[in-house]
């Protein structure tokens, strides 16, 4: 983890400048075109800060460029990942879902609303990293922590809320 961290510490993922400019790079560097299509998936990509299912962005993309096709948004998805500023994921609702990339957090899921909380604690990570040493002196480089559940309202409390419903996503 600590190396995973040390490697994003000068990326900021919240600057669209620097995300647009790794984008060109990375489009120059493999002589790839640049499409006003592309371009519009790119430009609302970056800007979402949810985790988008290739139909979600090319609903939204659509809303300003209604010619874009389903398999434009999927390519432009892949150079995305490939270029390191998207990351897939697969949170069991049989759908890719894709994020920006960015500082490292973990995923709690609601198994029935589908609600996708991220959220970061040092606690967890220093507990996974006493695991990796003590199991064979592992160093961790990366991982992924996702946990998968019913918000209190999916799983039937009396009065309980979803929290996509306080505006908490």
């Amino acid at each position: 983890m600590a190396a995973e961290r040390d490697q994003r510490q000068d990326f900021r993922p919240d600057d669209p400048g620097e995300l647009k400019e790794r984008w060109r790079a990375y489009i120059q560097d493999r002589k790839l075109n640049t499409t006003a299509q592309r371009e519009a998936i790119v430009e609302m990509f970056l800007r979402t800060r949810d985790h988008v299912s290739i139909d979600e962005l090319l609903g939204k993309v659509r809303k300003r460029q209604p010619k874009v096709g389903y398999a434009t948004v999927y390519r432009t998805l892949k150079l995305l990942v490939d270029s390191g500023l998207a990351v897939e994921r697969q949170f069991g609702d049989g759908q890719a879902r894709y994020e920006v990339v960015g500082d490292h957090h973990d995923h709690l899921i609601c198994m029935k609303c589908g609600l996708i909380l991220e959220f970061e604690d040092d606690e967890i990570e220093r507990l996974q990293e006493r695991i990796a040493e003590r199991l064979g002196g592992f160093t961790v480089l990366r991982h992924r922590h996702e946990l998968y559940g019913l918000c209190p309202k999916a799983s039937g409390e009396v009065n309980g809320r979803c929290p996509r419903d306080d505006g908490k996503r």
